[in-house]
This record gives C-alpha cells, structure tokens and sequence, in this order.
C-alpha cells in the first residue's frame, strides 16, 4: 500500500507597497479626487468560473496577490492585492480588487510560526481571505494550558491571525454500520467513482482506506480493493472495483434523484457546496476557507483541505462534496453533528485525482 505526504502546492507571493497605497489614496473601488478612471465593472462569474479565475490569476500574477474568495450576493470574485499594478491587472481580468493589509507571504509565515510554536492536537488552522488573517480553532479537548499557550502565540501574531474556540472535537468521520462496508468492520462512503487506463476505480478518504483493504456494499457484497491511500499528510484513497456492478458517474441525492458528475473544479471561498453521505445523507452549506491544517490527534496532521460550514457525522467519510456537475471534495473529519451544526473539512478532488492518475467518469 502506498503511503506519502503531498505537498500543497502554493503559489509564492510576497506583499509589498500597502502603506505607499494607502498614503497616496489609492482604492481599486471608485475614482480619487485627480480623476483616476473609475474601475472596470467585475464580470458576473458562477462559483465554479470564478474558482478558475482565481487559480489563474494566483498563477499568472503570483506577487501581489493574497487570496480571494467568492461573493455569492454579487456573483463576482473578489481578490486580496498588497499593490495597484496587480490590482489594475485584477479588474483586466474581471475580478474586483481588494487592498488588504496582509499579503499572502505573511499569512504563510504565520502559518509556519503556529506549526512551530502552538501545534496542539484538536486544533486547525485555516486561512481565512475576506478577514485577511489566519484563524486558529480549538476543539472541547484542547485543555485550559493549552488554550493559553494558543492565546499567547496567536496575540504575538498581532492582525494577522486570530483564535477562537468549537464546542464539538475534531475528528475523522468514520463509523461502524453499512454504506460501503471495510474489512475492519467500519463503515465509509463513497466519494466519486472514477477510471483510470479504462478500469472503474473509487475515491474515498485516505483514513478509511488506511485501516481497511477490502470494500463490500450495503448489502454485504464484495466489490473492490484499496491499491492506494494516503493518510496522514492528505486523506484521500483509491479502491479499484473488483466486482460487475453498475458505477455510474454520479452522488445519490437520496430523494430518489441523483446529481450526474462530469467533471472536478477548484473549491473558492463563498462557494455554495453540497455534500451526500451515508450516515446524514445530503446538507449544503459555504466555503469558509482553504489550505486548512487539522490536527486530529495520534500525529494525524492533514494539509491543505477544504473548510465548510456543512454539517457531517461519523460514517460519512469519505462522501462526495459537490457544486452541480463539478466534484469539488472527498469528505474527511470535522467537528459537530447535523443536529447542532458544526464545520466539516474536505480533501480537495483535484489534487486526489491528480495524485492518482485517474479521471471523474
């Protein structure tokens, strides 16, 4: 069985020029009073379009850049700039600029110094774009020394970070029952089904396919066969189908409805998501930020996941989250229940699919 780490790939940015900005009033909104043109109109973008703007322009532009996110209100991306070049080159595009105070460099940094210095299992951190900072978040398990440890590191960190505290505890949503049933006598979902040189595959979470090797359906039948995890680090599995049954491009709505799946897309904050699971069945909810790291305790770290404020419950890992057509992630842990709410993190579809060498279909 496979077992690695992925890296998350970011595009580097260093921030620079924002008191120059702010000094000569500089706005990428309106007009100054020497008569600047006023500032292109953003263009009226779906979520998953202005995902791939967004994607674009962090490549393309790379310094200057610090995050963006989606305004669901106004359908149009909105990006975080630190200098008026890179927000002139934002509008060309059809986003809308947004001068902030800290670039994406420093949220790294901030990023780096909280790994270092406050890195407390039942906590993640998550870069959040529309407050520019870094938000720590600790679960009911994380003690009173350890919340002060926390508070003390993050205050040090000034605006560019922030901390607050869930009632419920992060964990890998992993449950014993039925839906697609492990060899260790747990209980998962089924993410996408997806090919590869022409054979049917699935994607599920890395931490199911890390305790168990063979896969059976609801009703107890044998159907497929982990031949890659990865767990921690990422969480995302490949089990291959070993059995003729139907796997259709698809999630189950359990309504007696299904959402066809054809193709995979970048997740962007504010984006309007789904997600279908085996043990609460079918909740929506927001992008509420990306590049998360949780630590789900045991020295379980995983990188670079999607947050959200859906709902999930154990048994639910590894479930498809979705936007119409488009795949966006595989379901890993969270904190919470779909009685009291909570927020759930996802492993991104793309970096699964890419890592895998295989495809939606």
């Amino acid at each position: 069985m496979k077992h690695r780490r992925v890296p998350v790939r970011r595009a580097a940015v260093a921030g620079a020029g924002i008191a120059a900005l702010l000094a000569t009033g500089f706005t990428s909104q309106s007009a100054n009073a020497q008569g600047t043109p006023q500032a292109p109109t953003p263009q009226t973008l779906s979520a998953t379009a202005a995902g791939r703007l967004a994607s674009t322009l962090a490549e393309d532009l790379g310094e200057g850049t610090a995050g963006a996110y989606y305004d669901a209100k106004t359908r149009t991306l909105v990006v975080n700039v630190v200098d008026e070049s890179t927000a002139r080159a934002v509008e060309a595009a059809g986003a809308r600029a947004r001068v902030v105070e800290h670039s994406l460099a420093e949220l790294r940094r901030v990023h780096t110094t909280l790994e270092r210095e406050a890195a407390v299992p039942g906590t993640s951190r998550v870069t959040d774009p529309v407050a520019n900072k870094v938000v720590v978040t600790a679960d009911r398990t994380v003690s009173k020394a350890e919340w002060a440890r926390l508070a003390e590191v993050v205050g040090g960190l000034g605006s560019a970070a922030g901390l607050k505290r869930t009632e419920g505890e992060f964990k890998p949503l992993l449950a014993g029952g039925d839906a697609i049933l492990g060899n260790n006598g747990g209980r998962c979902s089924l993410g996408f089904n997806v090919v590869r040189n022409g054979r049917p595959y699935f994607l599920t979470a890395g931490h199911c396919t890390e305790a168990a090797f063979l896969w059976s359906d609801s009703s107890g039948r044998r159907v497929g066969r982990t031949v890659d995890s990865s767990f921690p680090g990422d969480d995302y599995g490949l089990v291959r189908y070993t059995a003729g049954v139907d796997h259709p491009s698809e999630v189950n709505l359990y309504n007696g409805s299904a959402q066809e799946i054809t193709g995979a897309a970048e997740a962007i904050v504010g984006m309007e998501v789904t997600r279908s699971g085996s043990t609460t069945q079918v909740h929506s909810g927001t992008v509420t930020g990306l590049d998360a790291t949780v630590d789900y305790g045991n020295g379980d770290v995983v990188t670079g996941l999607i947050q959200t404020d859906v709902c999930a419950e154990p048994g639910d890992s590894g479930g498809p989250l979705f936007t119409g057509p488009d795949a966006i992630g595989l379901t890993s842990g969270g904190s919470g229940d779909c009685t009291s709410g909570g927020e759930t993190f996802f492993q991104p579809v793309t970096e699964a699919l890419a890592d895998t060498g295989t495809e939606i279909g």
